[in-house]
């Protein structure tokens, strides 16, 4: 796919900062703002919004500067449970400390850190003891009975107002989370009470990127949050509150919808009639989502998220064959494929992968039991394929090609020498024991930069490395953890048939 752009971050980055900064304004300059979604190097939306910068959330809240301060909450639930955030492989807890790290390496102030649905936990105690003697502020907070439900027991002395008052300092509270189900909308609410009970009015709103409110429920871009979202079972649908009290049309999702008459009636309960929150008629009122702003070339961006579905059901597929994924998952994301009319070969380096694979099946037969194939399209929209060897896996091969192509170095050149290949199997072998036949990825990129010092045409080559970030690759194979995790470190948008390469059960 030729890269285009059709979003304008700059634009959307001015316009998102200033209708915040408005919504904080009606509430006497304090504002306690649930923020949604992924906060940091949000890949989901620079795909579907080509021009999109990943840290866009983050430039919002820089752009915020001095008004800012920014809450974390956990849930002590999670933190026992040893939850694992999946993208990263690491439990909720020490995701927390890497979201602290990260914010604060952006300049951004981290105030405190509110562990919800607290009961005693172990894991949440030594959280809390930990960050404590960091010098964080931790709050605990337990589960109200009744919840959400009882709304007289929820806003009352012995309710909201039995709970830690957490002292803030700035007009906007950001209120992120490790994760989803972390108490971030009660944490607000329960804030905006303990704050009426001092006698200070203050509020409540919620910023999520997706769905876009303001664009059509089956626009692709909607449809591809569907698709994101798929394996915890979010779908879109037309706000009917905002559609009865504004006889006008606005896309939200399912538990946005369904909580909102809960939401309203608790807002009614903690706030005093002049308080702007009474103007909140649907979920959608409560949003401050600017996204649309930013979209400068709608068909671009349609293309970008019918790309995104795909890629969404490949992977689904592949987490299905690994084990990761529920069946209905799968059948899902096939059901929004057919909603946008796509075909999995729709995505242009899928068919060039699987002819790779053929082609080294025709050229090699009786020596392998199983030939993978990867394609690689670049900037350019030039498609550029490998196949596994007794070499170099499928992976390997076509990365290699690529960069080779990007640095104009003929084709016939090799970058690697068959000799530096054979050292490091001898190695493997002799040191680890390990029959592992041709190199991963990673092995392959340690080899060129070791070969880069002495040789001017492979650091050629490894100098283009950095221009694969956001190029589509499919490949037709289960991949090895030595090739999946250098590929998206490399920023590439990879997708598998997910086919198992022989009989083994243990894919390392």
């Amino acid at each position: 796919m030729v890269f285009k752009v059709g979003f304008d971050t700059e634009k959307y980055v001015e316009e998102q900062t200033k209708y915040i900064l408005e919504r904080a304004a009606k509430f006497g300059n304090k504002l306690y703002l649930e923020f949604g979604g992924k906060l940091i190097l949000d890949y989901h939306a620079a795909r579907v919004l080509p021009g999109y910068d990943p840290n866009a959330k983050i430039r919002i809240l820089q752009a915020l500067g001095e008004n800012l301060e920014i809450i974390i909450c956990v849930s002590a639930e999670d933190l026992q449970k040893g939850r694992i955030v999946g993208s990263l492989g690491i439990n909720y807890g020490d995701f927390a400390l890497k979201m602290i790290d990260d914010l604060r390496g952006y300049g951004l102030h981290v105030s405190t850190v509110v562990i919800n649905m607290f009961s005693g936990e172990t894991a949440a105690l030594q959280l809390k003891d930990f960050l404590v003697g960091k010098g964080v502020k931790v709050y605990t907070t337990g589960m109200i009975a009744g919840y959400p439900l009882n709304i007289e027991k929820i806003a009352s002395a012995s309710g909201y107002g039995e709970e830690p008052f957490i002292e803030t300092t700035k007009p906007i509270v950001v209120v992120t989370a490790s994760g989803p189900g972390s108490g971030k909308m009660s944490t607000c609410l329960r804030m905006v009470y303990q704050d009426k009970q001092k006698g200070i009015e203050t509020g409540y709103a919620k910023f999520e990127t997706f769905p876009i409110w303001n664009l059509p429920l089956d626009h692709p871009i909607n449809t591809a949050y569907e698709a994101a979202t798929a394996d915890i079972k979010d779908f879109n649908l037309i706000d009917p509150h905002h559609l009865k009290a504004y006889e006008k049309v606005a896309v939200n999702y399912n538990r946005d919808v369904e909580n909102f008459v809960i939401i309203q009636k608790m807002i009614k309960a903690i706030i005093s009639n002049d308080n702007f929150m009474l103007n909140y008629h649907s979920p959608t009122d409560m949003g401050v989502n600017m996204a649309k702003v930013g979209i400068i070339d709608d068909a671009i961006c349609q293309e970008a998220a019918k790309e995104e579905v795909i890629r969404r059901y490949f992977r689904y597929s592949y987490e299905y064959i690994l084990g990761l994924e529920k069946k209905d998952t799968v059948e899902a994301a096939e059901m929004l494929l057919e909603k946008l009319d796509l075909k999995v070969t729709d995505r242009s380096v899928v068919l060039p992968a699987r002819k790779a694979a053929e082609e080294a099946q025709e050229n090699g037969k009786g020596h392998k039991e199983v030939y993978c194939g990867a394609a690689i399209e670049l900037g350019s929209g030039e498609i550029i394929t490998g196949k596994n060897s007794p070499l170099l896996h499928a992976e390997s091969s076509v990365i290699l090609n690529s960069i080779k192509v990007l640095a104009g170095i003929p084709d016939a050149i090799y970058l690697l020498s068959e000799e530096i290949i054979k050292q490091i199997k001898d190695f493997k072998s002799n040191a680890y024991g390990e029959n592992t036949g041709s190199l991963d990825v990673e092995e392959t990129l340690i080899a060129l930069a070791i070969s880069a010092a002495t040789n001017p045409t492979a650091k050629l080559a490894l100098d283009h490395l950095s221009t694969l970030k956001n190029v589509e690759m499919h490949t037709t194979h289960v991949l090895k953890k030595g090739d999946e995790s250098p590929i998206r470190k490399l920023g590439i948008n990879l997708t598998t048939d997910g086919k198992i390469s022989g009989k083994k059960l243990y894919l390392s």
